[in-house]
């Protein structure tokens, strides 16, 4: 594809050499298996199910090969798919899993290396930093005010669990508050799931397909209703929020949870009449957040700009993940899913990337 308009990829994943090496000396999940075969790719057991002896080791966990780290790998596949700009960000499991020195020193390491690796790159990458959030909120807060010293970094890539209590925890105020006041973007990305149980005894037939196309988009639901219901955006009405494949299954629900708030006997009325957040749920999504478009579905892109507004959608691919299953030099079916999904939609350039370039005050790579 050739576009007139700058196309930038604000959803899009890196293993950057640190934190490869950060997992390989690791033996218990989350930890990077080197298998004997040196030409195979080797395995990130990142579950408690791929952490199991009786599997081969081959089978374990998702093969990692040179696409989720290198550099030139990204920037060819950009080329491939007239990609000018991307805004690159740490795949899950993210630094959730260390001590609270460990998290804090890594951190530093891996956020220093991005900046250097988009700097290497000038105007084809920039990323989304990761916080040590195992750490106490005051070294969290450090490190947030110290990302404004790296021009590269354009906001921050955060879990659903927080601090590992949920985005409702009241340790994470001084987090948000030091969010706000910077004025840096949260990316919001799954990771942790729903109970394996909620899947049935069938599971494992289905491989990842339950998790994935269902668990993650309600562990992002859930994570960000309980965010606006514990008043957070009512405290801080400037904090900025990009949820990742198009919010979840906040398009289709917003309705039914405003409707079950002022249902819900529990909150009592405020001073505006309604029950709830003073801040209705409608008002924060299209004044706060953003989605991105990785929806792989023109109905679910209208969606998304219904609820927030077709200058709050950005074009993203989740690269490298669900790559071609043939001939990985092919255009990606699933870049080619979400490129025709927003094509539907009258404001096209701006959801390809004029949104991305205003929100994230990007300078983008002429191709």
């Amino acid at each position: 594809m050739t576009s007139t308009y700058p196309i930038v990829d604000i959803h899009t994943h890196i293993y950057p050499p640190a934190y490869l090496t950060l997992l390989r000396s690791r033996k218990t999940i989350p930890y990077l298996l080197d298998l004997p075969d040196k030409a195979a790719a080797p395995r990130l057991i990142i579950l408690p199910s791929d952490d199991d002896a009786s599997i081969p080791q081959e089978s374990r966990g998702r093969p990692i090969d040179t696409s989720y780290s290198s550099i030139s790998e990204k920037l060819r596949f950009m080329n491939m798919h007239d990609i000018h700009t991307s805004v690159i960000s740490l795949a899950n499991p993210w630094l959730d899993f260390l001590s609270p020195e460990e998290g804090a020193m890594w951190a530093r390491i891996i956020n220093d290396e991005l900046d250097v690796i988009c700097m290497q790159n000038e105007k084809r990458l920039y990323a989304f930093a990761t916080l040590p959030l195992s750490a106490s909120p005051p070294i969290i807060v450090e490190e947030i005010n110290r990302l404004e010293e790296l021009p590269h970094i354009k906001g921050i890539i955060l879990g659903t669990s927080g601090l590992g209590s949920g985005l409702d925890d009241p340790e994470l105020n001084p987090i948000w508050t030091a969010l706000e006041e910077t004025q840096t973007l949260i990316f919001l990305h799954p990771h942790y799931g729903l109970p394996s149980d909620v899947y049935g005894p069938r599971a494992g037939e289905y491989g990842h397909v339950l998790p994935l196309a269902v668990g993650f988009p309600m562990e992002t639901t859930i994570a960000f209703t309980r965010m606006w219901l514990s008043g957070v955006f009512d405290r801080l009405p400037r904090l900025k929020v990009l949820i990742a494949h198009a919010g979840g299954t906040i398009p289709f629900l917003t309705g039914r949870i405003e409707s079950c708030v002022q249902h819900e006997r529990h909150f009592p009325a405020h001073e505006h009449g309604a029950r709830g957040p003073k801040r209705d749920l409608r008002t924060v999504l299209r004044e706060n957040v953003w989605l991105d478009a990785v929806v792989y579905s023109e109905s679910s892109v209208k969606a998304a700009v219904e609820l927030v507004g077709n200058e709050r959608v950005l074009f993203g691919t989740d690269h490298p993940f669900f790559p071609p299953l043939d001939e990985r030099g092919e255009e990606w079916s699933s870049v080619r899913t979400n490129v025709v999904a927003v094509a539907g939609d009258g404001a096209r350039n701006m959801i390809m990337g004029w949104n991305a370039v205003k929100l994230l005050d990007l300078e983008v790579a002429p191709r």
